[in-house]
């Protein structure tokens, strides 16, 4: 059994390098936004008072993150 290769290790690999290159294309913001919202549990409002913006400008950078990193997956 040790020398038989399991698929789904592999893909799963595959995948969390292709999402980490997909993290590392958005903009520092982006990704701030991201590790407090999904990391560290901030609400958006939590997230907009941090770092001085809307919590509506919070929604759209999350989102187009969001699309970003789907795109590229």
């Amino acid at each position: 059994m040790d020398q038989i290769g399991d698929n789904n290790d592999d893909r799963n690999r595959l995948d969390e390098i292709a999402l980490k290159e997909a993290i590392i294309g958005l903009d520092y913001r982006e990704k701030n936004i991201l590790k407090l919202c999904f990391f560290r549990g901030k609400t958006q409002v939590e997230v907009a008072q941090k770092i001085g913006i809307s919590q509506a400008q919070v929604s759209r950078l999350e989102k187009g993150a969001l699309r970003k990193i789907k795109k590229a997956l």
